[in-house]
């Protein structure tokens, strides 16, 4: 005779808790490191800063790089928060997926469209 004390917990839904705790701030950092890196390439700068400096500040390879790394970061930063923001204040299932998948397209497309200007020239 088996001898059952208490039940096992059966986790469904928002059960992503350390993983998405952890990458939420790993991007957040990743994102802060690169403003201010960005942010000391705009102050050393001498003179106005016109596009072709700013251009030139993303033209090397090792800054669009990093800068596609920052723009995957910040998409999959933005992915976590609103999922969240879905699951715990959106009730209805259907509204709930309908919003997580134009959230997800959304998020698709605005980090092909930095991706593309960022590659373009």
């Amino acid at each position: 005779m088996a001898v059952n004390y208490g039940s096992k917990r059966i986790v469904v839904g928002a059960h992503y808790g350390l993983r998405d705790w952890l990458a939420q701030r790993v991007t957040a950092t990743l994102m802060a490191l690169f403003t201010v890196l960005v942010l000391g390439q705009v102050m050393l700068t001498k003179g106005p800063i016109g596009y072709d400096k700013w251009a030139g500040i993303f033209s090397s390879q090792w800054m669009k790089v990093l800068t596609f790394t920052i723009i995957i970061a910040l998409t999959y930063h933005v992915w976590v928060g609103m999922r969240d923001i879905w699951m715990d204040y959106i009730k209805p299932v259907g509204v709930r997926l309908s919003l997580q998948v134009f959230t997800l397209v959304w998020l698709t497309a605005c980090a092909g469209w930095g991706i593309q200007v960022l590659w373009r020239a």
